[in-house]
Order: C-alpha cells, then sequence, then structure tokens
C-alpha cells in the first residue's frame, strides 16, 4: 500500500540531512535544481526541494508521472544520468527535457523502511553539466543511500515512539483503574471490618469467636494489601506518596506499638527493640510506623530464624534513625540492586501472601520525608537503615 502524499512530505521533511546533502549535491554537479520526490505508479510528488533557477515546483506539488524519467527509474530501479540533453542519442528525441527546459539532469532511486521503492532524488539544470564521471556518480549514490537509511531510521523511530505512547497510556489507564479500585473497595471492606468488630464484642462462643479472628486477620489483611496497591499507584503515577506531616512527641509509643504487633503475630521470631525517642519529631508518624513495619517484616521473612532480629531507633544529629537489623545469607549483588523494585521477591524464602511492594513503598516515604533509605549487608548481618531530618 503506497503512502499518502502528507505522510510522504513529513518523512523526508523530519529528516533534518536532507536539505545539507542537496547543498552538497548542488555544490557538486553545478546543477542548480535539486528536490527529493515521491514516486509511485499514480503521480510524482515534491517532498523537499533546492530551488535556484525559480523552477517554481514546492512540496506538496505533484506532476503527471508519465512526464518524468523518475518513472523509468522506479521501473528499472537504475538511475537516469543526462550530461547534454539536445545532444544525447538516447535522449535528444524524448519530449521531457524541452518541456520542463533542462539539459543535464539525473535521478537515483531511493527505499523506504521495507526496503520498496519510495521514490527519487533528482536534479537537473538548463545548462549541461559533466555527471558520468566516478566521483560524482559514487558520491550520489552514496547519498540516495544515506536518505534511504534516514527513511528506515525515521520510521522505526515513529514506531517505537508510537509503541511507546501506546504503553504509557495503558500504563496510565491500568494505574488510574487500580487507584478507583482501591478506593472502592475500601468503602465495603469498611463495613465489614465494622460488622465483624460488633459481632467480636458481643458473641460468647468460642468458635464463633476463633471464626471471627480468622475474618479480622483477613479483613486487616485485605485492607494493608489495598493501602500498599494506593501507595504503589502514588509513586507510579509521578506523585509523591502523600503524607500527613506533623510535630509529634509520641513516636516512641508509636514505633513501640507496631513492633509489638509484629512480634504476636511471630511468636517463633526473637525481635529485641531498644527504640529511644525524646522530643518532637515533624513527621508522619503513621508512616513511619509503616516503614518499620515493613522493614520488619522483611527481616522476618529472610532471616535466619535462629538468631534475634535488632529494632533500633535513635534521634543522631537532628535526624530520626531507625535501624532493623537480621542475621542470615548476605543479599547478593544482583537481588541488591532490586531490593527497592515493585512487586519483586527473592526467591527461595518465604512467601508472606504479600505483593512485593514493602521495600518499594518504605523507600517512596523515605523519599517522600526528604530522607534515605539504605542497606548494608554481608556474611554477618543484614541492616536496613532509615534516616530522615527531624
Amino acid at each position: 500500500m503506497s503512502i499518502k502524499a502528507p505522510t510522504d512530505i513529513s518523512v523526508i521533511q523530519t529528516i533534518d540531512v536532507i536539505p545539507h546533502i542537496m547543498e552538497m549535491l548542488a555544490d557538486l554537479t553545478g546543477l542548480r535544481f535539486i528536490c527529493v520526490a515521491r514516486v509511485t505508479k499514480q503521480e510524482w510528488t515534491m517532498c523537499s526541494v533546492l530551488d535556484r533557477i525559480e523552477f517554481n515546483l514546492n512540496p506538496g506539488d505533484k506532476l503527471d508521472i508519465q512526464t518524468t524519467f523518475c518513472n523509468s527509474v522506479r521501473i528499472s530501479q537504475q538511475p537516469v544520468i543526462i550530461e547534454h540533453a539536445s545532444e544525447d542519442d538516447e535522449f535528444k528525441h524524448s519530449p521531457i527535457p524541452e518541456m520542463y527546459g533542462f539539459e543535464s539532469y539525473f535521478s537515483y532511486p531511493i527505499y523506504d523502511v521495507d526496503g520498496n521503492f519510495f521514490g527519487t532524488i533528482c536534479g537537473l539544470d538548463p545548462q549541461p553539466a559533466t555527471l558520468k564521471i566516478g566521483r560524482i556518480t559514487n558520491q550520489i549514490s552514496s547519498f540516495a543511500a544515506l536518505i534511504s537509511r534516514q527513511i528506515k531510521m525515521n520510521e522505526v523511530f515513529e514506531d517505537t515512539k508510537a509503541a511507546l505512547f501506546d504503553e504509557q497510556s495503558a500504563a496510565k489507564l491500568r494505574e488510574q483503574y487500580i487507584a478507583i479500585l482501591g478506593h472502592d473497595i475500601r468503602t465495603p471492606l469498611s463495613s465489614l471490618k465494622m460488622g465483624i468488630d460488633f459481632l467480636s464484642d458481643i458473641t460468647q462462643d468460642d468458635t464463633a469467636k476463633n471464626v471471627l479472628t480468622r475474618m479480622d486477620n483477613s479483613a486487616s489483611r485485605m485492607s494493608r494489601l489495598i493501602s500498599d496497591v494506593m501507595d504503589f499507584t502514588h509513586g507510579k503515577m509521578g506523585s509523591e506518596i502523600p503524607l500527613n506531616m506533623q510535630h509529634v512527641d509520641n513516636l516512641n509509643s508509636v514505633l513501640l506499638h507496631a513492633v509489638s504487633e509484629l512480634t504476636l503475630l511471630h511468636k517463633e521470631c526473637n525481635i529485641h527493640c531498644n527504640i529511644n525517642l525524646e522530643g518532637k519529631v515533624h513527621c508522619d508518624p503513621e508512616r513511619i510506623s509503616q516503614v518499620l513495619s515493613n522493614l520488619l517484616i522483611n527481616a522476618i521473612v529472610h532471616g535466619d530464624d535462629s538468631r534475634p532480629i535488632q529494632v533500633n531507633g535513635n534521634i543522631v544529629e537532628n535526624s530520626l534513625v531507625i535501624r532493623v537489623s537480621n542475621h542470615g545469607d548476605a543479599i547478593s549483588a544482583d537481588a541488591m540492586s532490586r531490593l527497592f523494585q515493585p512487586f519483586w521477591r527473592q526467591q527461595n524464602h518465604r512467601d508472606t501472601g504479600g505483593l512485593g511492594l514493602g521495600l518499594f513503598i518504605a523507600s517512596q516515604i523515605s523519599s517522600a520525608h526528604n530522607g534515605t533509605l539504605t542497606v548494608e549487608s554481608d556474611a554477618s548481618k543484614t541492616e536496613f537503615s532509615l534516616k530522615i531530618p527531624i
């Protein structure tokens, strides 16, 4: 299928090197009219032109294909070169040179992205010119090949750009869908949680209480998963994770509560906690607690069960510093480079039922606080450190 003329023109005119090529060909050959044309069975269309003789053809103008030598080039895929048309045995009886008023002329084929004939690069002048020498024909041929390669590169670039735009649009749509879905799920989940809490308060039967406890745990896990997805969506859509910044003087108790909750859920783990935060801290306390929980869960999942996990929290040189360390295998260099990527998990470790977003969200919360989240790992221990200015 042939390309429509407006597209033909834009393909050529977006190739910045073509005007320079035409200038060099004019200087090389002495011909004062150089152009690139799209040539099909039906028509000849001007795409780009250098006109020093006021030939008065502009991009978009068309010629009857039968009145051009470019049609012969299209059919034969071979160049046409004329030095002195009125004295050339092959062309002196042709009406074309007289029709357009030229004596010297060349036309070389150029090709599209698929290697199909696209059109020609042509030159002409009312005066005769010496063209049939190796230095000149080789240069014209090289420029024609260069334009063909540029057309191919342009087409590939445009296809890649279009594919990238489609992928970005699809990704944005997915992220918006996730955000809307997370918001809509939260409302019925809140109602479910309230119902569980109400029934837990009035139920005396032990079996029913056990069932309600399991339901409550499942609802809490669903809530955490939704929160993780929402936080991930905020990060990927270019906006920071939302914070409720405030001056708090109870951050110590908030963090101790977070550690206590996980300690009760994972009684098989030995968690040593040393959090000592005095005075007011400017932060989002719930988000800082979320970072600590995510780091501690990571240590529980990946650490050596037989050795303790250490949690430390202090104020050091006007910065809040939280460290979580565990013993176990050192993190590999490959894993280290991907730790804070979303939806990534290390292999050969217990499945927490999460989405692989914990460390990613922790890093996003750190960045939103203008802080840093780093990790060091060797054979002796692995330690994550959160540091934010207070």
